[in-house]
């Protein structure tokens, strides 16, 4: 590190940039799922459908949970960000569902 506090360690700039690519990925990923489950909040809302699914976010929670323990990944971590999503999820569920009146 500089005086002025820069990173030079080739090595710490090449995981960073790694790290920075990683990010990138997710929010587009994250962006695409949230396309998705709009387009679900839409289907709901012209069904009659209620916005949160408890089955299936436990079902989904569960599953989850065994793919973060295959990828050495904390699956509490891991079910904490899925509750995060699907807190989200369904918040834009009932805002479509109340457009729709």
């Amino acid at each position: 590190m500089t005086e002025s506090g820069t990173v030079t360690d080739p090595e710490l700039l090449r995981l960073r940039d790694s790290i920075d690519n990683i990010d990138a990925a997710l929010i587009h990923v994250l962006a695409e799922r949230f396309k998705c489950t709009q387009a679900v909040g839409r289907y709901k809302a012209e069904h009659g459908l209620p916005p949160a699914d408890p089955a299936r976010e436990a079902a989904q929670i569960a599953r989850l949970r065994k793919l973060a323990e295959a990828a050495k990944l904390d699956p509490d971590f891991a079910e904490k960000f899925l509750n995060f999503i699907v807190t989200e999820v369904i918040r834009h569920h009932e805002a479509i569902r109340a457009e729709k009146g």
